[in-house]
């Protein structure tokens, strides 16, 4: 029971975690533009990612499209942390990880309602 209610809380963080940078992606955020814009996307990449983003973020609440909704936020995150890895940026590799492991720590406990 406390598992389950651990991995619903930690499913709700990466969720609103998921929406939130989505959003910022999709809108333009100038921090997102900064740092999106040294790896050469542009905002039509950028809009895309944060589409994807969101998408996954939203899969993740239902137990049919949860597995697939990991798996494209892992896959995001791997993206960014590649990224900071090419330009030796430690720092920025090491933001990301935390919600890497999140994501297999959720996978880990499953969706607590299926």
């Amino acid at each position: 029971m406390i598992i389950k209610l651990f991995n619903s809380a930690l499913i709700l963080f990466a969720v609103y975690m998921g929406l939130n940078q989505g959003l910022a992606m999709i809108t333009g955020k100038p921090e997102m533009i900064d740092m999106f814009s040294k790896w050469h996307f542009n905002r039509t990449g950028l809009m895309v990612n944060g589409l994807i983003t969101c998408l996954s973020a939203l899969l993740i609440l239902f137990p049919r499209t949860f597995l697939w909704g990991n798996f494209l936020m892992a896959a995001g995150i791997m993206l960014i942390i590649c990224l900071h890895l090419l330009d030796r940026n430690l720092k920025g590799v090491s933001i990301e990880l935390p919600f890497l492991l999140m994501n297999w720590v959720i996978l880990y406990f499953r969706h607590p309602f299926a």
